[in-house]
C-alpha cells in the first residue's frame, strides 16, 4: 500500500504507522537514490583534492626563509597585525644596503598643538614631550603676560634633542594670543626661556549695515549681513520704542553700526551693537545710541527730551491690602491708634522687592516692627518694609526698583504673616497709595549733545 502524508496520515492509528515504517525499511533502494549518493561522494572527493595542504611551520624557521610554499602561505595569512599576522613577503636587501650599528635620534621635533577647553598649558606641553621644568616655566611666563591661549588656539612648538630620560627642552613656542598680539617663547643667549610680545596692527572701524524691511525685519537684517545675535540685539534696542510686529512697515529702512576689529591677515572679531536706526514711513524715526550712564549701558534716542518723568512707587509684594492707611483699632493692643502704612496679606516667605531705586539705610530688628528694611530714595523720601521673616538687602547697599530685599514673615508685634509697608516724606508718614514720584531726568543737555555727536559720527562711517 502506498504511504499517504499530510493531515490524513496524522489520524492513522499507531498500528498503521508501524506497518508503514516496516514497509519502507524492507523496500529496496531505487536507482535514483543510488545515483544521488554517487554524485554526493564525487563532490566531496573533489573538494578534498582542491583544499590546500595545511601543515605546521617548521620550528625555528625565520621569516622569509625556507620552502617557497611556506613563505607564500605566510604572506597570505589573514589576521590582526598585533596578533603576529604579516602583510606581505619579506624583501631582501639590495647590493647597496649597509648595516648600521644604531639610528641617530632626531635632534629637534616640530609639533602643531591645539589648545582645548579646560586644558592647562603646562600639562599640554608636558604631554607633547617637553621636559616638566620647561613646560611649567613656559606656562608661568605666559600667565604673567595675561595671554593664556583660548580654546581652539593653534600652538607651534619646537622641541630640542632628548636628554637621558627621553624628555626634550622647549626651543620655541609661538601662538596668537589675541587678535592684536602674538606671543613667542625662545631661548636667550644663556639658554634661559624668555617671552617676546609682538603687537599686530588692527583696524577697529565699526561695521555699518543698512537695508529695507521688505517682507520681514528679522530676515531683512539677516540678508543684509547681520548675525542672529546682532539682529536680536537690534530688535531688543528698538523694541522699547516701537512694536516690531505691527508698527514697522515694509517700506521702512534700518541701519546698524557694530563694533568690529579686523587684523591685517583678514581675521575679524565683532563687538556689541553701537547704533540702531529706523527710518519710518509712518511715525517718528528712531536714532538710538548705546551710551553709558551712571555705570549702566543704555539706549538713548538722540531726539529724546530731557524732561522729568512722573511715575508711582512699585507695589512691594504680591497680595491684597488687608489694612489701609489711617486710624484703626490695633488687632493686638485693642485700642484706636494711627496706622502709618498699609498691610499686604501675603503668604509666609513671599518675596518683597524695593519700590524704587535707593540706598538701604536700615536692615535689622526694629522692636515691634520685627525685621525691617528702610530705603532712602532721595528728596527726603523713605520706604519701610516690616515684619519680615528674612532680610536679603545689606545695610548701606544700593538697590534697584523691583530688586529682592527680603521675605514676608510675622516677626515683631504681628498676628500673622503680612508686610507692613510705610512711606515717609521728610520723616513724616504719608499714604503710600497716594505717592507719585517725579523722577529727575537721567540725561541733561550736556549728555544729549554728546549723544547727538556720537550718532553723527557713527552714521558718517
Amino acid at each position: 500500500m502506498a504511504p499517504t502524508f499530510g493531515r490524513a496520515s496524522a489520524q492513522r492509528p499507531p498500528a498503521a504507522r508501524f506497518s508503514l515504517v516496516v514497509d519502507l525499511a524492507e523496500r529496496p533502494f531505487s536507482r535514483d537514490w543510488w545515483r544521488g549518493a554517487a554524485t554526493l561522494l564525487a563532490l566531496i572527493a573533489g573538494v578534498t583534492q582542491l583544499a590546500p595542504t595545511m601543515e605546521p611551520l617548521p620550528a625555528g624557521l625565520p621569516i622569509g626563509e625556507g620552502p617557497d610554499q611556506v613563505r607564500q602561505e605566510e604572506a597570505l595569512m589573514v589576521g590582526s597585525l598585533d596578533g603576529g599576522s604579516k602583510t606581505g613577503l619579506t624583501m631582501s636587501e639590495g647590493p647597496r644596503a649597509r648595516p648600521i650599528a644604531s639610528a641617530p635620534a632626531r635632534q629637534s621635533r616640530d609639533l602643531s598643538l591645539t589648545f582645548s577647553s579646560g586644558d592647562e598649558l603646562g600639562r599640554l606641553l608636558q604631554r607633547s614631550g617637553a621636559a616638566a621644568a620647561d613646560a611649567w616655566r613656559a606656562a608661568a611666563l605666559v600667565r604673567a603676560q595675561g595671554a593664556l591661549p583660548a580654546a581652539g588656539t593653534t600652538l607651534s612648538l619646537r622641541l630640542g634633542a632628548p636628554d637621558s630620560s627621553g624628555q626634550r627642552s622647549i626651543e620655541r613656542l609661538h601662538y596668537r594670543a589675541r587678535l592684536d598680539l602674538e606671543l613667542t617663547l625662545g631661548r636667550s643667549a644663556d639658554g634661559v626661556l624668555q617671552v617676546e610680545r609682538k603687537a599686530l596692527a588692527v583696524d577697529r572701524t565699526p561695521l555699518r549695515i543698512r537695508g529695507s524691511v521688505g517682507g520681514g525685519l528679522y530676515w531683512a537684517l539677516r540678508s543684509a549681513g547681520a548675525t542672529p545675535a546682532q539682529a536680536a540685539d537690534y530688535l531688543q534696542a528698538i523694541g522699547a520704542s516701537v512694536d516690531v510686529g505691527s508698527e514697522v512697515m515694509p517700506g521702512d529702512r534700518f541701519e546698524l553700526v557694530i563694533a568690529q576689529a579686523r587684523a591685517s591677515g583678514g581675521e575679524t572679531v565683532s563687538g556689541p551693537l553701537l547704533y540702531a536706526g529706523l527710518d519710518r514711513s509712518a511715525g517718528r524715526d528712531l536714532s538710538l545710541v548705546r551710551f553709558p550712564i551712571q555705570g549702566r549701558v543704555q539706549w538713548i534716542d538722540e531726539g529724546a527730551s530731557p524732561e522729568p518723568v512722573r511715575s508711582g512707587l512699585m507695589t512691594p509684594v504680591a497680595g491684597p491690602i488687608t489694612s489701609s492707611f489711617g486710624p484703626r483699632v490695633h488687632p493686638i493692643l485693642r485700642f484706636s491708634r494711627m496706622h502709618n502704612g498699609v498691610d499686604f496679606g501675603a503668604g509666609w516667605g513671599s518675596p518683597i522687592v524695593a519700590a524704587e531705586d535707593g540706598q538701604v539705610v536700615r536692615a535689622g530688628w526694629a522692636g515691634g516692627y520685627g525685621r525691617q528694611v528702610r530705603i532712602a530714595h532721595g528728596g527726603g523720601l523713605v520706604t519701610s518694609y516690616s515684619h519680615m521673616s528674612r532680610i536679603v538687602a545689606p545695610e548701606g547697599g544700593m538697590v534697584r526698583r523691583g530688586e529682592l530685599i527680603g521675605y514676608v514673615g510675622s516677626s515683631g508685634l504681628s498676628t500673622g504673616p503680612h508686610l507692613h509697608y510705610e512711606v515717609l516724606r521728610d520723616g513724616a508718614p504719608v499714604n503710600p497709595l497716594g505717592v507719585t514720584l517725579v523722577s529727575r531726568p537721567t540725561i541733561d543737555e550736556g549728555l544729549m549733545a554728546a549723544v547727538r555727536g556720537r550718532a553723527r559720527a557713527l552714521r558718517g562711517l
